[in-house]
């Protein structure tokens, strides 16, 4: 019974696999390795553009033939990858390197937290709509500042912000602030800028730190925030206006100065006003009444102005309006204004913003987040273990009151001291004999002796601060990027997808790279080869076939030319008459012109030429013959020389070198191509090939 169950077992595999087979036929074999239609098909609808699940259409004989000339391409393909690999052309350093640099590039997205960039890509778009203005009291802290310095500026920052609430004119408060008072001491004293210490003018999504601008764009005009931690300090930011505004504007503009001294000017812009709603262009009331005397002359006309060149009640009036549309009289600092207008950015689309807010994370700190989550997924995933936090366990025995961890840094401490701020520190293999593992990451563990190597390759020039910080940092930043790299090793496991584009970029590279070492270059360097072939194809050439055009030269002339510039200098026939004279004695043409610039530098110019008559410019002729030719110009003339008439004939090898590089390298190819099937057995089944659709 059990000999017939298995039997039976057996004949049912036996049975699927042949159905299988059957589904999917063996299409070509190269090297006893077998290529299956499924892999084929995939590669030929993709290089036609068709979708693999649309239905088969009629077969047609052109459809019939790009099948046929793909199964062709696709062999060779497949064929000389084969010799590739074993020529180990993948082993090439510059290849490799190559690779390094497109495998770096294709990794990126799946080394970071989609949802989280998503989110924050979805974030930048939204607050791209709007334009801040607002200002700032900060209290600056410097690069990792001890706990004591960040708890006395965090004070300070609460105390500037307790004022305010208590009523204080946050603008008096922020020229308080010791950032405010350095920038007064280094600012001149008829700097306008000192009078409005604080102020940050108009800025949008990117502008800013990431902290300081999340924090902004919480806040409502008027609002004030709690202090806010950035890499610099702390800040205290006031919102004056959050105005829906993007990108570049075009506007015509009235300003009249208010000069305090005087009766106000208020009467003067509303009689422009009026003017202009009564019909007169806008231009003409600029011209008369503005007096910003730069923008005057041309009616007002601002153009291409960004929110950053833009006064703050500028944008604040203008996102009011309507292209073609003009405001009422408002009054600034500056004076009195009235806008109008012309022409406004609209906020192109989500997907259309998307490469540009990637390339501005690149250098952005809010970067970090994506990758960040992504290496706390990473750790959960490979089951990191932090021996340093775990606690020692003794069997059979009572908890100790002290207790002790699996690992300590305890020797990382004692190694390291003030050199790794100056880039000078150097690990000694003595510093450490504990080898106990700090953590691991999967089945890959690190030592102690890991980290501190880890930090000689990673030290920087920086500012002294606390030892047991930068050690704290520095071993937070050896997890990570210990993670980080396992995840990136692993890409091709976890990922078919991206195993796949990798192993087509690979062979492509192979593929080029195997082509110019067998074909191209070969082709330009095989000096003897090429003569050969030149030898054995340049006599089946025939003039009169037009495909062979490029391999003949047309009928040429030997021509030589004195050109004199100003007929004043020499009569026409006063030099043709000295041309005869010197042939009739043997003389060469251009002693000729030897003999006027003799007497009239500069008079003439000179040229010899050997040009197909069809491409020369001096005389236009249905046939040409052998002597001297006068051609007016228009101030001077031409004394044309054609020495011979050369008939057509077959180019040199040299002068045809291009065509028969192109037609060598396809030579070289076929006699590679048919080697190589030979040498790896290629079979194609064209049974199979024959009952394709598609």
């Amino acid at each position: 019974m059990r000999k017939l169950f298995a039997f039976l077992i057996a004949a049912m595999m036996t049975l699927s696999m042949q159905a299988q087979t059957n589904n999917d036929p063996v299409i070509f074999e190269i090297n006893g390795q077998k290529i299956h239609k499924s892999e084929f098909m995939k590669e030929f609808l993709r290089s036609i553009g068709k979708d693999p699940k649309a239905a088969p259409t009629a077969c047609t004989y052109e459809k019939r033939q790009a099948l046929e000339e793909y199964v062709q391409l696709f062999v060779n393909y497949r064929t000389k990858l084969v010799d590739a690999y074993a020529q180990q052309i993948d082993k090439d350093p510059s290849l490799q390197k190559e690779l390094e640099g497109y495998r770096n590039e294709l990794a990126s997205p799946y080394l970071i937290d989609s949802l989280t960039l998503n989110s924050i890509l979805e974030e930048a778009y939204e607050r791209n709509h709007y334009t801040l203005n607002a200002a700032h009291i900060f209290v600056r802290l410097g690069r990792n500042p001890l706990p004591e310095d960040t708890l006395k500026a965090y004070k300070k920052a609460m105390e500037y912000y307790n004022r305010v609430m208590a009523g204080e004119d946050f603008m008096a408060v922020a020229k308080e602030s010791s950032q405010a008072r350095f920038d007064e001491d280094h600012l001149p004293p008829d700097d306008p800028r000192r009078k409005d210490l604080g102020n940050l003018g108009n800025f949008t999504v990117f502008d800013m730190v990431y902290p300081f601008e999340s924090a902004a764009y919480a806040l409502e005009p008027g609002e004030v925030s709690l202090p806010v931690r950035s890499n610099y300090g702390y800040h205290v930011i006031k919102l004056f206006h959050k105005t829906p505004f993007y990108g570049k504007v075009t506007l015509q503009h009235i300003w009249i100065s208010e000069d305090p001294t005087k009766r106000s000017k208020e009467g003067r812009i509303r009689q422009a006003y009026q003017k202009i709603k009564e019909g007169e262009n806008f231009g003409k009331v600029a011209s008369d009444y503005s007096e910003d005397h730069a923008s005057a002359v041309n009616g007002g006309l601002l153009s291409d102005m960004n929110i950053h060149q833009l006064p703050p009640d500028y944008v604040v009036e203008l996102a009011k309006l309507k292209p073609g549309e003009f405001c009422e009289p408002f009054q600034s600092e500056f004076g009195w204004h009235i806008l109008l207008l012309i022409r406004r950015d609209t906020i192109p689309s989500f997907s259309d913003m998307q490469p540009y807010y990637r390339q501005r994370l690149a250098r952005d700190n809010r970067n970090i987040k994506p990758r960040s989550v992504f290496v706390d997924q990473c750790k959960e995933r490979y089951s990191f273990v932090d021996y340093t936090k775990m606690y020692m366990k003794t069997p059979g025995k009572k908890a100790s009151k002290k207790k002790q961890f699996l690992a300590s840094l305890d020797e990382c401490r004692a190694a390291i001291n003030d050199s790794v701020f100056s880039k000078s520190w150097k690990f000694r293999d003595d510093m450490v004999s504990d080898m106990r593992p700090l953590f691991a990451v999967a089945d890959k563990e690190y030592t102690a002796k890991d980290f501190l190597l880890f930090v000689q390759d990673n030290q920087r020039a920086e500012a002294t601060y606390s030892l047991d910080m930068y050690l704290n940092d520095r071993y937070e930043n050896f997890i990570n990027n210990k993670v980080f790299e396992y995840a990136d090793k692993h890409l091709e496991v976890e990922h078919p997808e991206f195993a796949s584009l990798m192993e087509e970029y690979r062979n492509g590279l192979m593929i080029f790279s195997y082509n110019d070492k067998m074909i191209w270059s070969k082709a330009i360097s095989d000096t003897v080869g090429m003569a050969q072939f030149y030898s054995m194809f340049s006599a089946q050439r025939n003039i009169d076939n037009p495909d062979d055009a490029p391999y003949f030269w047309g009928e040429r002339l030997d021509m030589s030319v004195i050109t004199i510039l100003d007929s004043a200098t020499m009569a026409p026939s006063k030099l043709l008459k000295m041309a005869n004279k010197n042939l009739k004695k043997g003389l060469p043409f251009k002693s000729v012109f030897d003999n006027i610039v003799a007497k009239h530098p500069d008079a003439a110019q000179y040229e010899d030429n050997l040009v197909l008559s069809s491409e020369q410019t001096y005389l236009k002729m249905s046939t040409y013959h052998e002597g001297l030719y006068l051609v007016p110009a228009a101030k001077g003339y031409s004394l044309v020389s054609v020495n011979k008439v050369v008939d057509p004939c077959l180019k040199s090898c040299a002068e045809a070198r291009g065509y028969y590089i192109n037609e060598y390298q396809n030579y070289l190819e076929k006699q590679l191509m048919a080697s190589l099937r030979a040498k790896y057995n290629v079979k194609i089944y064209q049974n199979v090939v024959d009952e394709i659709t598609y």
